[in-house]
């Protein structure tokens, strides 16, 4: 069967003011200080304790932001057409939009005036001297890296020592909710997201892989060779059935939202579903993985 997943905006409110609630209790934990000295990629930097103007490089970023009630005054974005993701709701929506995760716009961020810049060293090294000289920049290593790690990075960088844990906390307890309602155990299930000429199905170290798994799914086994996902031709899609089947889309509730190759094997797909990829892939953070958990649970009671 077929079923997509939209954007509801109750449900999206919902979601992200549950978790800024989270944000709110714990930025108890701030640093007293003006400034703390954040450990990053580039070594050591002094950063505010308490910032007011956040540029952020990456969507683990910016859900994590988001979650903890820090609203960042700009961030790139896939593309300039579709702007920032709307899952994280109106919470977001003001956010200046300073270029894309290929392309950033210098200065567009050294016009925001920020107080503290949050990127990454794998996709922004290049530019690292240009940003530290706009304000202070602190840098993770890479954002395919564990996201719960760059949760945490993200929480600490922003000045909070206890935001990350009680933001996964949260994630982990409807993880566990969703497994106690539903029969999972011994069902497999896969996410891919079909490219140009391939469909990429992710691995159990990725976003989507490991919220698959938290609500006791397993991801059938494949050769990773250390990646956080694999690619297959078409032709070979009945590589990657399993009980649930997730394939993300811009348009999940179109009807050709699902590839031919799909399609033409859906004998093979009991239960296959359409979901949105703003937030299957990029929305890598505890608001982003409410939004994948609420798939799932419509995904199983749909059963």
């Amino acid at each position: 069967m077929l079923f997509y997943t939209g954007v509801l905006r109750a449900l999206l409110v919902t979601a992200v003011t549950s978790a800024a609630m989270v944000g709110a209790t714990a930025f108890a934990g701030l640093a007293q200080a003006q400034t703390h000295v954040m450990t990053h990629a580039r070594g050591e930097t002094e950063v505010p304790s308490t910032p007011q103007r956040v540029v952020v490089l990456e969507p683990v970023q910016l859900d994590t932001a988001i979650a903890l009630g820090i609203v960042p005054v700009g961030s790139p974005v896939v593309n300039t057409a579709a702007g920032i993701p709307a899952y994280l709701g109106e919470a977001a929506a003001d956010i200046a939009v300073v270029g894309t995760f290929t392309e950033l716009n210098l200065e567009a961020i050294a016009a925001l005036r920020p107080d503290l810049i949050i990127g990454t060293e794998l996709r922004f090294s290049a530019l690292y001297d240009q940003l530290s000289a706009i304000a202070p920049t602190v840098f993770m290593a890479a954002q395919t890296d564990p996201w719960r790690d760059n949760v945490d990075f993200t929480a600490r960088a922003l000045g909070s020592t206890t935001g990350a844990d009680e933001l996964l906390a949260t994630y982990d307890a409807r993880c566990a909710e969703i497994k106690d309602r539903y029969s999972v155990e011994g069902k497999t299930a896969q996410f891919i997201r079909p490219r140009d000429t391939v469909l990429s199905i992710y691995a159990p170290t990725s976003f989507a892989g490991a919220t698959l798994e938290c609500v006791g799914f397993t991801i059938p086994e494949r050769d990773w060779d250390d990646a956080i996902s694999s690619d297959i031709s078409p032709e070979n899609v009945l590589g990657a059935t399993a009980d649930y089947v997730f394939v993300s889309s811009t348009q999940p509730e179109d009807p050709n939202a699902i590839p031919p190759s799909i399609q033409a094997n859906a004998e093979s797909f009991p239960n296959l579903f359409a979901v949105q990829m703003g937030y299957w892939v990029s929305g890598v953070g505890s608001v982003g993985g409410m939004a994948v958990l609420d798939d799932i649970e419509k995904a199983l009671a749909a059963e």
